[in-house]
């Protein structure tokens, strides 16, 4: 027995006055009508109607039972109207999961214009460290993945990131502007820790896409000590700003420090690698429009192409040779 829509046929059957106004109603068959009825009460073990040839009328134990009832069909309704309300309109609690650089240095900077556009809509962002896959707990992961995307899930391309080397004014003012990868050594050199380097620091010339292809490419090998070995993005990119040395950090990292001239582009015509950002959801089903609100809003945000949004703003794309 369908508990629940026998609760709705004997409502029924109250507010129409009779099983056959009800069965009208419902367009449904009476016997159909009289035979859920009669199952709803021997599913409860009591009589919930007097029936005559001519009327029907509640028993006391019908009554109180009409009454618990019409409150539940009553929170059903405002349920189901909800969950219609999410499929449509932009609010509620979204989830997101991303590195701590991308939280940091662009999504918060860019939420009072979301919430301002969707003020219904509450987020939760969860930086916790490197996020190398999709974590089904949040409704948005933002992955930042050197080479092709892999993995059981839906995700939209946000936009690419170069990793650049980078200075203060200062500090080159002070040491000298490299044209070249190999003017690099006997600079102060801020690194990830020497067991991720492995061979040394690759440099590739040229621009990206089909240009790309014939690009030069030039290892340096950092001798000695560094400066400032650390995996910790921030902490780099602090040391950078205080004039500690030369750094490689990712575009969407320092695009204000460029923008403010706080930082300098090194090797303008070369860059180290690249990584692009996703944002990903496990799945493409039944997408509430919070979710969508918000991944249309990171795709608007960041241009959803494969290039760089953040060198172009501050005017320092890599140079073509």
């Amino acid at each position: 027995m369908d508990q629940l829509r026998a609760m709705k046929v004997f409502a029924k059957v109250i507010d129409e006055g009779g099983f056959a106004r009800a069965a009208r109603a419902l367009d449904a068959a009476p016997p159909v009508v009289t035979r859920m009825v009669a199952e709803l009460e021997a599913h409860l073990g009591a009589r919930l109607l007097n029936r005559t040839t001519r009327s029907i009328a509640l028993t006391e134990v019908g009554e109180a039972y009409l009454e618990k009832v019409r409150a539940i069909l009553i929170e059903v309704e405002e349920a189901e109207a909800l969950a219609s309300e999410s499929a449509t309109e932009a609010r509620g609690h979204v989830r997101i999961l991303c590195p701590p650089a991308v939280a940091v240095h662009q999504l918060a900077k860019h939420l009072p214009r979301f919430r301002a556009t969707h003020p219904q809509v509450t987020l939760e962002i969860a930086a916790p460290g490197p996020v190398e896959t999709v974590d089904e707990s949040f409704d948005i992961t933002i992955l930042a993945v050197r080479g092709p995307l892999q993995g059981d899930f839906v995700a939209r391309r946000l936009a690419r990131s170069e990793v650049i080397v980078c200075a203060s004014p200062e500090y080159l003012d002070r040491r000298g502007r490299p044209s070249h990868p190999s003017e690099l050594v006997g600079h102060e050199a801020m690194l990830p820790p020497i067991s991720e380097l492995q061979r040394g620091l690759t440099f590739v010339s040229g621009t990206w896409g089909d240009d790309a292809s014939g690009g030069e490419t030039y290892t340096v090998v950092i001798a000695g000590r560094a400066a400032l070995s650390t995996s910790h993005i921030d902490t780099m990119y602090a040391a950078a700003l205080a004039g500690l040395g030369v750094a490689g950090l990712p575009s969407f990292v320092v695009e204000d420090a460029l923008l403010e001239q706080a930082l300098e582009r090194v090797l303008p015509a070369w860059r180290l690698f690249d990584s692009t950002l996703w944002a990903a959801m496990p799945t493409r089903k039944h997408v509430p429009a919070r979710t969508r609100a918000f991944l249309d809003f990171l795709v608007q945000t960041f241009g959803g192409e494969d290039r760089d949004p953040w060198l172009a703003a501050a005017r320092c794309e890599t140079a073509r040779r």
